[in-house]
């Protein structure tokens, strides 16, 4: 079939939140919803996991309707059910108790067998601080990137 096709990403989890471990979930989807997934049509922007009655659901990822689905098409914002082990989920219902952390999607990609999977962080979300911090750290980084190619240019000179 060949590589992983990454559909959907989000961007804002990585800057919201201080992902602290990620794993990987499979998604029960209807017919119209894989061939949405296919075609590019999903986003995760506004998605987060819950788990719930001991099973792990995605809330507010939206698939757009397939466009020859007729009544058989699909809600483009429906809870979907998520494919994790038992035991995976014992431990992140531990986790997001215990220690506060939060279950956010991060990326949607169809695999080589192609299957459509969710690479799911478990986050802690940051305060305002950090974020600037973050931003600070990497815009210290660029500028002494930058300085350390200029010397690198005034020697070949």
């Amino acid at each position: 079939m060949g590589e992983e096709k990454t559909v959907a990403q989000n961007r804002k989890a990585r800057h919201e939140y201080s992902i602290e471990d990620s794993f990987e979930a499979g998604i029960v989807l209807t017919g119209t919803e894989i061939k949405s997934i296919r075609a590019g049509k999903a986003t995760l922007s506004d998605a987060y996991a819950r788990i719930e009655r001991g099973e792990v659901w995605l809330i507010g990822a939206n698939i757009a309707p397939w466009d020859t689905g007729n009544r058989y098409n699909h809600e483009a914002k429906r809870q979907r059910k998520l494919l994790v082990h038992k035991d995976q989920i014992l431990g992140l219902l531990t986790k997001t108790k215990a220690k506060g952390l939060t279950l956010v999607p991060l990326k949607m990609y169809i695999n080589q067998r192609g299957r459509c999977k969710l690479e799911i962080g478990l986050g802690r979300g940051k305060q305002l601080h950090d974020r600037r911090r973050d931003i600070s750290d990497r815009d210290q980084k660029r500028e002494m990137d930058r300085q350390m190619a200029d010397l690198g240019r005034s020697r070949d000179r």
